[in-house]
């Protein structure tokens, strides 16, 4: 006798829907109505007769059924796209699709990627800039860039570099502190901070006051004060048209001190305790460009993998 099944849509949308705990981050991922996703649930609610999400006022959240029945989901599908990508000659063309942050990919990625393609001129890539979250193999993407203090369990993780803080402005916003007070002092500049950054103000002066005693908290600048941005890229920009002093991220911020745009103050550099880590697909040596492209991505980064020591 048949296996029946609920219906297979339905159990796409619940597993787009559980993953992100949004019928609408679903909705744009598959391409489809935020109400196509709900109404899809409900029905898929009322096939099973139970219900897998709590809905509030401020978004949904799974239910206790509701989790245990996503795990499975979420295996049987990626079990379907591991098997269809094993198939022999599947796609064997398609693009390697990478998903990375926004300001990594601009900075260090991408003016690296002419070296990949002159080595294997057929290999096609795809960067997603995306900040989702990306399921493997689900969504298609074969690699993930990440950053955090270690590897999280159910994929394969690489380490590739870890960042140095380092305070950088412009060199007029620098010359201007120091005929204005004689010094350049942090406590009479404008911060400028990262609201998405794991690793943003705070950490450099705890870092530096704990190496170098430097000065102690009543004679910190306020960190609740200065001019606030969303991304890394913005942060680098408003300080290089001299807005304030970011908190400068090497490698991602070398390009700009090399070309003088941007200048280091208050050394030192201090590393941060998270670094980026390339999440990768159970299949890459499957496919030769696969393992072609993690190799030399690797290899890329081991220049800029610096013992932490070396920095503080």
């Amino acid at each position: 006798m048949p296996l029946r099944l609920p219906p297979l849509p339905a159990l796409r949308f619940f597993e787009a829907a559980g993953r992100h705990r949004s019928f609408k981050l679903a909705a744009a991922e598959l391409n489809v109505t935020p109400s196509a996703i709900s109404h899809g649930i409900v029905g898929l609610e009322e096939a099973l007769g139970v219900e897998l999400f709590v809905r509030e006022p401020r978004g949904i959240s799974l239910t206790p059924t509701g989790a245990d029945y996503l795990s499975y989901i979420a295996e049987a599908f990626s079990l379907i796209a591991i098997g269809t990508q094993r198939l022999p000659n599947h796609r064997s063309n398609r693009p390697i699709a990478l998903s990375c942050a926004p300001t990594l990919a601009s900075r260090w990625l991408l003016p690296r990627l002419q070296g990949f393609r002159a080595r294997w001129p057929d290999a096609n890539v795809t960067v997603d800039t995306s900040h989702r979250q990306v399921g493997f193999p689900v969504d298609g993407f074969d690699f993930a860039i990440r950053m955090s203090r270690t590897p999280v369990a159910g994929a394969s993780w690489t380490r590739l570099f870890g960042e140095r803080l380092v305070p950088v402005c412009s060199p007029a916003y620098r010359d201007e502190l120091r005929e204005r007070h004689g010094t350049f002092d942090l406590r009479h500049a404008t911060l400028i901070h990262v609201n998405a950054a794991s690793e943003d103000w705070q950490a450099w002066f705890d870092a530096t006051r704990e190496t170098l005693q430097s000065p102690t908290d009543d004679q910190e600048p306020e960190l609740s004060d200065g001019l606030r941005v969303d991304t890394i890229q913005l942060a680098f920009e408003a300080a290089s048209m001299g807005l304030g002093v970011a908190l400068g991220r090497r490698p991602l911020v070398d390009r700009d001190l090399a070309s003088g745009l941007l200048v280091e103050v208050c050394a030192p550099t201090v590393a941060a305790s998270t670094a980026y880590w390339l999440v990768s697909a159970d299949n890459v040596e499957r496919r030769p460009e696969l393992f072609d492209f993690q190799q030399w991505l690797v290899a890329q980064a081991e220049p800029f993998d610096v013992p932490e020591t070396a920095h503080r």
